[in-house]
């Protein structure tokens, strides 16, 4: 597929941390509970790291307890894009930024969160960057 941002492998390299390489580049995926928005509460606009694309609002994230943040949908449908993922032996869907390619996350259903969608996106923070709203900055 062809992204709206494109990079080589090299300047992704020089953008990215080695952390938010793995996991954004090369679909690794940051430790549990470990990341800087698993419980944050801050209203806002959650952006790829890679690109800076809006992926995510902070009025559709919910406290999943799985060790990273959850939202049970994207700003947009056309934000993201979805990957048939069978890695590690399960079959899964995988999250994209559909601006950059970026790995995010795994989108999971029907977990009984009681959620509008019934959609859990389990999302790396190390993928995210969170611009807070006018109010609170």
């Amino acid at each position: 597929m062809a992204y709206e941002v494109q990079k080589s492998d090299e300047e992704w390299r020089e953008l990215l941390t080695p952390a938010e390489y793995d996991v954004l580049r090369r679909a690794g995926t940051e430790r549990p509970y470990t990341g800087e928005y698993t419980d944050a509460k801050t209203t806002g606009v959650y952006r790829c790291r890679a690109c800076s694309a809006e992926l995510f609002r902070s009025d559709t994230k919910f406290d999943s307890h799985c060790g990273w943040p959850s939202f049970y949908a994207p700003l947009a449908e056309d934000r993201v894009e979805y990957i048939e993922d069978t890695s590690m032996g399960m079959r899964r869907v995988e999250v994209r930024c559909a601006t950059c390619g970026s790995h995010l996350g795994h989108v999971f259903e029907g977990e009984g969160f009681g959620t509008p969608t019934d959609q859990r996106y389990c999302i790396n923070s190390i993928s995210l960057t969170l611009e807070p709203d006018e109010a609170q900055s």
